[in-house]
């Protein structure tokens, strides 16, 4: 009975005792770490998009979404920890409903998902449309007196886009920024970009425009003269 003893307490004493501290003090610790809260706002990630759609809808691109846990896991909790996925295999044009869920947010261990805003959320898809459209400059500025703009050229004249059909067809020109002529006697040349007001719609391959504009005397100045 005694060599039993021995055996179980008294034998390696020394590593069991370092072991029942380090086990009471991880419970101390665990126990006395309160449980805190906090909000935070995450983009919403998309994943699996078909090749041929695209996201026809510029809304519900982020969610609020509130996490739980011990207090020193929330003081070290970063935005990029948290990430909200949404699966879009399989997806036709039109309108869809998708459920935000715990099962669609990642956090890390040891913290729960307690409440995800918008909980619910729709989007609509439209399939790829890819087309060419007029560079239409915009000629802004002050006039010398007697003066007007006889030509604008605008080269590249063309641009493409791309984006979901229904807004690719709605668009009947790109405008480039404002150019500011104030001064020009004869003719000048700017370089600009040229967009598409639409958030949804991207230019294919997006390259500076050069803006000519070609200033003339009005009507009135050419008979006096």
């Amino acid at each position: 009975m005694a060599s039993l003893f021995q055996r179980t307490f008294v034998q390696n004493f020394g590593f069991k005792l370092i072991s029942l501290l380090l086990a009471v003090g991880l419970w101390f610790v665990v126990a006395r770490d309160p449980i805190a809260e906090v909000e935070m706002k995450v983009p919403i990630e998309f994943h699996s998009l078909p090749e041929n759609l695209e996201i026809d809808s510029a809304s519900f691109t982020q969610a609020q979404i509130r996490v739980r846990g011990p207090e020193r896991v929330i003081h070290r909790l970063e935005t990029s920890d948290v990430r909200a996925e949404i699966n879009l295999a399989n997806i036709r044009p039109g309108e869809r409903t998708f459920d935000l869920t715990a099962q669609q947010v990642h956090v890390p261990q040891d913290l729960e998902v307690v409440q995800i805003i918008p909980g619910q959320f729709q989007l609509s898809f439209d399939t790829r449309a890819t087309r060419t459209v007029e560079v239409r400059a915009r000629v802004t500025g002050t006039f010398a007196g007697g003066m007007r703009v006889a030509q604008v050229i605008a080269d590249p004249a063309n641009i493409m886009i791309t984006g979901p059909r229904r807004r690719v067809e709605a668009v009947e020109s790109a405008t480039t920024d404002p150019v500011d002529v104030s001064g020009t006697m004869a003719r000048a040349s700017f370089l600009t970009q040229a967009y598409v007001p639409d958030p949804l719609i991207q230019v294919v391959h997006p390259t500076p425009v050069r803006v000519t504009v070609i200033m003339e005397r009005s009507g009135a100045e050419k008979k006096t003269e």
